[in-house]
């Protein structure tokens, strides 16, 4: 016999949410990362269900065992914490590196690390202050 058959139907309903939740935003998450084109646009999408499907995945998980323990369980906020931290540095490094990368190779998809000095100066307004009418 499960010790989850001992749970209230309150917090088994509450759990059951989160758990759903958890998973649709990680589902989505993965269903970006399969739809979208481009590598610059894939990054983004894993990064809602690591990131908000973590953490209603360990909102659940708490609620669960602290229910079941009748005690406070709280050592899975760390669990949160960490994909909170590292995946925002993961995809900072992947994008970095992938515009380096097609940087280094030419690539036309790509716009060039010298944005402001290869932009057209002719026939625009210098005075940033002006109102466009």
């Amino acid at each position: 016999m499960s010790h989850a058959a001992q749970l209230p139907a309150w917090a088994a309903i509450l759990v059951a949410a989160f758990l759903a939740l958890g998973s649709g935003l990680t589902l989505l998450g993965c269903i970006g990362l399969l739809r979208l084109r481009s590598f610059y646009d894939r990054i983004h999408a894993p990064t809602l269900g690591a990131s908000w499907g973590t953490a209603a995945i360990v909102m659940a998980s708490m609620i669960f065992f602290t229910v079941l323990e009748s005690r406070p369980v709280l050592h899975e906020i760390l669990i949160g914490i960490f994909v909170t931290v590292t995946t925002p540095v993961t995809l900072m490094l992947l994008g970095r590196a992938a515009l380096y990368r097609d940087r280094a190779e030419n690539s036309p998809d790509v716009p060039p690390s010298n944005v402001l000095q290869s932009a057209p100066t002719g026939g625009g307004r210098t005075d940033p202050r002006e109102r466009v009418l």
